[in-house]
């Protein structure tokens, strides 16, 4: 190979490498604190439940207005960080949500609970979709699927470690006079507020800005994602209204809500179901971080594998009938052993699925749209995944005794979300192909 052709190559590795690590580590940490402020509660429901008086219907329905108000806020704040620039936006969400995290310590009773619940999801509300709509400012495409699987394994890992630090903090029950589930909250929201401090020296807004880049690797980045930008996407430049009657958005939302409800009801009740098995606290942390080590690591194998092959569709698909199936094995686990298998089988398919899905989408999305569309298909997902099935499964485990049942609605959606995204890339498939036969 010439000398001409590696130099190019060279820049591009060499740009590229400096980008990823400049901004990928640093925005992991702060997603992992993202995840751990949310699903803490799961955690703290082990002493907070008894101490507030709360059914699983009531702790169903408070962990679950997280997700109403994240919903209302969500595209909201997508479009301000597009208007202010990630570097402020990213630091203001992530000190608004430490600081309401903290302030969890302090809830008394079901109705003040209800309250934080729904002030924590307006507060973090933006978060996720904003940091992959700032990971598309400094990412060609051929990058985006590993990149995005190795950001979001923030989403399994922050259960995995989160497991056994937040129920050894219920361990420092009763000391200076507050309650270990006090404790959670204060320690675990604490380090969100100093990142958020940190974000205003660590983030560029865009590469062009970018001073650490040198002029030579500058030139190459703005140009390469200029160039892609310009290319033709199934959504183009439409409004948010219009967002609304597209049938691609609308698919990708539904297909994002079976991962999420996945994610998010485990999060919130896994810990209670396997300490239903007679574990101690400290058992069931441990435990709990088994299926979430797993998935940590398979995810990003999934994203990188997708890279390799280039493709989005069955590498988004596989993974939610992954999920639907180890959901629906639960009803036939009758031990912890299993139980542990089946949740498994869930959490790698809800999070091997997230680099490929977000990938396809940000690819489907034109530039002007990206903002409200990234954060209008995160936003409906929680909404159904976490503010509607986390209810479900409350509501069915007050009714019958059985967190597994409760499962059964999420198991559903992930086989019909998996059915969905095959479904529309075909029809985009064959759109593209009747474009391309002349009149």
């Amino acid at each position: 190979m010439s000398a001409a052709t590696d130099e190019p190559q060279t820049l591009e590795a060499t740009t590229m490498r400096r980008v990823i690590l400049r901004l990928v580590p640093f925005l992991m940490v702060c997603y992992f604190f993202a995840l751990l402020d949310r699903v803490n509660v799961g955690f703290a429901a082990l002493q907070m439940n008894q101490d507030l008086g709360l059914t699983p219907a009531m702790f169903g329905f408070a962990a679950s207005l997280f997700f109403v108000s994240y919903f209302l806020v969500e595209v909201p704040s997508n479009l301000a960080l597009q208007r202010v620039g990630a570097r402020r936006w990213i630091a203001r969400i992530m000190i608004t949500w430490g600081l309401v995290t903290m302030g969890m310590a302090l809830v008394t009773g079901p109705h003040s609970l209800y309250v934080m619940r729904f002030i924590l999801g307006a507060a973090e509300a933006g978060f996720f979709p904003g940091a992959i709509l700032y990971l598309t400012y400094w990412l060609p495409g051929r990058y985006r699927a590993r990149v995005l699987a190795t950001f979001t394994v923030s989403i399994p890992l922050a259960t995995f470690l989160g497991s056994p630090v937040s129920v050894s903090l219920l361990e420092l029950h009763g000391f200076l006079g507050l309650k270990g589930w006090q404790w959670l909250f204060v320690l675990e929201g604490l380090p969100t507020v100093l990142l958020g401090i940190a974000c205003l020296f660590v983030l560029t807004d865009k590469p062009k800005d970018a001073t650490w880049l040198s002029p030579e690797q500058r030139g190459w980045l703005v140009s390469r994602l200029a160039e892609e930008a310009a290319g033709k996407t199934p959504v183009g430049h439409i409004s948010l209204w219009g967002l609304l009657r597209n049938k691609y958005f609308l698919t990708m939302a539904l297909v994002c809500a079976g991962a999420s409800a996945t994610g998010s009801t485990l999060s919130v009740w896994q810990p209670q179901i396997i300490k239903s098995f007679g574990l101690t606290n400290l058992q069931t942390g441990f435990v709990n971080s088994v299926p979430y080590g797993i998935a940590t690591v398979l995810m990003i194998l999934w994203g990188r594998h997708s890279d390799r092959r280039a493709e989005r569709t069955w590498h988004t698909a596989i993974p939610l009938l992954l999920a639907g199936l180890g959901l629906a094995f639960l009803n036939l686990a009758g031990g912890i052993t299993l139980t542990i298998v089946a949740v498994s089988f869930a959490l790698v398919g809800a999070y091997a699925f997230k680099g490929p899905f977000w990938a396809l989408s940000a690819g489907w999305l034109s530039a002007g749209t990206l903002a409200a569309g990234l954060a209008g298909i995160n936003a409906i997902a929680n909404l159904i995944g976490g503010g509607l099935m986390v209810n479900v499964v409350g509501l069915v485990k007050t009714a019958t005794g059985s967190f597994a049942l409760g499962l059964l609605p999420v198991a559903l959606l992930d086989l019909a979300a998996a059915v969905s995204v095959v479904m529309i890339s075909r029809s985009h498939a064959r759109s593209v192909r009747a474009q391309a036969v002349p009149a």
